[in-house]
C-alpha cells in the first residue's frame, strides 16, 4: 500500500464555479491542479496557493453542499491564508473583486486583514509577526 500524507483541504461550494476559479487565480495566484467539467458548465477544481490546496465546485443542495450566497451570506468556515507579504496579496484580492471586512493590521502577534470573496467565503490574509519585523 502506498503511503499517504495526511492533509486537510477545504472544499468551497459556490454559485458559478467557473467564475470562482478565475477569481481565485487572479486574486490569490492559485494554480489549477485538477479540473473536471460537466456538460452543464459546472465544474470541480482543485487549486493551490503555494503549497496549500483547496477544492471548488458548484453547490449541490441535494447533497447538503450550500454556498454562502444561498445561505444569505452566512458561512461556517473562515480560511486563513498565510503568506510572506499579506499587504500585497490583500490589495491584489481587493483589486480582483474581494470586499474588505477588516484592514491589514498587527494584532495578536499577526499582521492580518480579512476579505470576503465574491462568492461569500471569508479569507484572513496574514502572517505571524516576527520580533525582527519591528
Amino acid at each position: 500500500m502506498k503511503a499517504v500524507t495526511t492533509t486537510i483541504e477545504p472544499w468551497l461550494s459556490v454559485i458559478n464555479s467557473g467564475k470562482a476559479v478565475a477569481f481565485y487565480k487572479l486574486a490569490f495566484e492559485a494554480a489549477e491542479l485538477f479540473k473536471m467539467e460537466a456538460p452543464d458548465g459546472s465544474l470541480v477544481a482543485q487549486l493551490a496557493i503555494g503549497g496549500a490546496s483547496f477544492w471548488v465546485s458548484d453547490e449541490s443542495q441535494e447533497h447538503g453542499n450550500f454556498s454562502p450566497q444561498t445561505l444569505g451570506g452566512k458561512g461556517t468556515v473562515r480560511i486563513i491564508l498565510t503568506v510572506t507579504d499579506p499587504d500585497a496579496l490583500f490589495a491584489q484580492a481587493l483589486a480582483a473583486g474581494a470586499t474588505q471586512v477588516s484592514t491589514i493590521a498587527e494584532e495578536y502577534g499577526w499582521r492580518v486583514g480579512r476579505v470576503v470573496d465574491p462568492f461569500g467565503h471569508h479569507w484572513e490574509i496574514g502572517r505571524p509577526v516576527d520580533s525582527t519585523d519591528n
